[in-house]
């Protein structure tokens, strides 16, 4: 069960990015909505799936305000080479204690396989989508960019 849900403030953490500089969700406050998706890991062909349609999705994403952000639980030196060899735009953050998951509550499936979840973070820090599934794993982007379409014409 997730425990960060739709309209609660998303909690704030600061991780590691694949170009070796912390990220703290906050920074992105009043400026920015964010992506925030949770996958399992890098180079598996589903994770590589989630993360080439947010590529390929990258300019909506960028055209609505939006900032993109994946975590797992590699490391650095992984979550960097995962990006380079697949051109992704956008930051990889390494929770390899899994905190950040845990304070989310992104929750596994088979009870040991990390889960896949997607938050849409509005700029008030406001959780205003949550799509989580194993196995469809193109849809987290397309749920993302309806998400904040549906917010840019509320706003």
């Amino acid at each position: 069960m997730l425990k960060v849900k739709i309209g609660d403030m998303a909690p704030d953490f600061t991780l590691k990015s694949n170009m070796g500089e912390y990220v703290t969700l906050s920074q992105f406050r009043k400026t920015r909505n964010v992506i925030l998706f949770f996958y399992p890991m890098n180079e598996s062909p589903v994770c590589t799936r989630e993360a080439c349609a947010f590529k390929d999705s990258y300019e909506a994403f960028k055209e609505l305000d939006a900032e993109v952000i994946g975590a797992s639980s590699q490391d650095v030196k992984s979550n960097k080479s995962f990006a380079d060899h697949h051109n992704l735009p956008f930051l990889l953050l390494s929770d390899m204690a899994n905190k950040v998951r845990s304070l989310y509550g992104v929750p596994t499936t088979l009870g040991f396989i990390p889960g896949r979840a997607t938050y849409v973070i509005d700029k008030e820090g406001l959780v205003r989508q949550v799509f989580s599934s194993q196995f469809q794993p193109a849809r987290h982007a397309k749920e993302a960019i309806c998400t904040l379409k549906r917010m840019k014409n509320l706003g």
